[in-house]
């Protein structure tokens, strides 16, 4: 099976694209694309956490409501949540209703809180992982990396709670960590492109 299907314009795209009409906008626009900002980093952590179990479609159809559910996803506003906000979360329809991944986000800001006292911000601690593009493994190949998996080590001996290794591993193929566009993609070269461009955060 071919690996790209051809998009709207004619031109070849990732494959998992054309699954829903709204992955279109979101493969050519963000995923992949290296991003350095803390409070967009951690929405995407406590997304993936979110989607464990689910299909992207569910949250990305629901991320607005998410975001507006989260306040943005200010980690330091979260941090401060009380039983009333879970409460109130688990109420929301507009969101998933999973006590224990709710619970981990408002855990989790509260995690982000101490790292940026560690290492001056969640971008500058995360992008160390970042892999070595020479010892890579093919795009859309794998499901986690060496460097998934010590991620995911490493947030949970911090304290962290839904960050399995296939979760960080997605988070970073969304993120820009690594640019899992297949060969034949034409975003995958915009991609690549960002990322030669982009100041790594810490550096």
């Amino acid at each position: 099976m071919s690996t790209t299907i051809l998009g709207p314009d004619g031109n070849s795209r990732c494959r998992w694209c054309g699954a829903a009409p709204e992955f279109l906008d979101y493969h050519d626009t963000e995923w992949g694309f290296p991003v350095g900002g803390d409070q967009r980093l951690f929405e995407k952590l406590c997304l993936e956490s979110f989607q464990s179990g689910l299909s992207w479609r569910t949250i990305l159809a629901k991320r607005e409501n998410f975001r507006a559910a989260f306040h943005g996803f200010d980690f330091d506003r979260i941090a401060r949540y009380t039983v009333r906000d879970r409460d109130r979360l688990l109420k929301d329809e507009g969101i998933v209703r999973h006590r224990g991944k709710i619970e981990a986000i408002i855990n989790n800001a509260q995690r982000v809180q101490e790292l940026v006292k560690l290492h001056g911000s969640l971008a500058a601690f995360i992008w160390r992982y970042e892999p070595d593009a020479a010892r890579r493994a093919a795009p859309q190949t794998v499901s986690t990396s060496p460097e998934s998996i010590a991620l995911s080590k490493d947030l949970k001996k911090q304290g962290w709670k839904f960050v399995g290794p296939t979760t960080v591993y997605a988070f970073m193929q969304a993120m820009g960590l690594i640019n899992d566009h297949v060969e034949d993609c034409m975003i995958r070269v915009k991609v690549e492109r960002a990322r030669e461009r982009f100041t790594r955060p810490g550096h």
